[in-house]
């Protein structure tokens, strides 16, 4: 009798071990309640859960499905944190070919004078081209003038080469100016490399100091 009872009582003992051994669900409902339960209840899967162990380990966290504008959020994020780092990674790209194209300050600076005398160059032969066209328009608006004066009419043809050459004259003067802009932008970007060459010939003195 009492080895039938100390058999019931360890086959018991058994059993309630069992009952506990295996992973469990934990989860919190939108009231923010904290709850366990064995199978996953359709809130917990909407809501996000842990799977934990026996011991209260948590094995694997699963979020909340997230919403479309949530997700439309992440993703804009996401693209937003990558184009940071590449932009991150193309300036330190171009801090290397810097170095490594121009030894020193020296040849920085003539590199940069080569490109503001092309420049310069540039906006002396449109201006050139400008003048010329300029000479041309006034030369038709004499011979339009004269027709005015003696009450003709401008003959067809060159009152198109008239109107075709007011444009021309137009788009060379936009053509001056942004040749100009070019080279006033040219020598602020000078400033802006120098400036950084000079902090990143100090980073590789630093070390050697220290």
């Amino acid at each position: 009798m009492l080895a039938a009872l100390l058999a019931a009582g360890s086959a018991g003992g058994t059993l309630a071990a069992s009952e506990l051994d295996h992973n469990r669900f934990k989860w919190h409902d939108a009231g923010g309640n904290l709850h366990y339960s064995d199978a996953l209840p359709p809130e917990a899967a909407k809501l996000g859960y842990e799977v934990v162990s026996p011991q209260g380990i948590v094995i694997k966290r699963v979020e909340r499905a997230k919403t479309a504008e949530e997700l439309a959020a992440s993703k804009a994020e996401l693209a937003k944190a990558k184009a940071e780092r590449d932009q991150v990674d193309e300036h330190a790209r171009a801090d290397a070919r810097m170095l490594s194209g121009y030894p020193t300050e020296a040849d920085l600076k003539r590199s940069q004078q080569q490109k503001l005398e092309m420049l310069n160059q540039q906006i002396v032969a449109a201006q050139i081209s400008l003048r010329s066209q300029e000479q041309t328009l006034a030369d038709l608006l004499g011979r339009a003038a004269d027709a005015e004066r003696a009450n003709k009419a401008l003959p067809d043809p060159e009152a198109r080469q008239l109107a075709a050459m007011r444009k021309q004259v137009d788009d060379q003067r936009l053509a001056v100016e942004r040749r100009q802009y070019e080279r006033d932008t040219a020598l602020s970007q000078f400033e802006g490399e120098t400036t950084r060459y000079r902090e990143l010939k100090a980073k590789l003195v630093e070390p050697h100091q220290q």
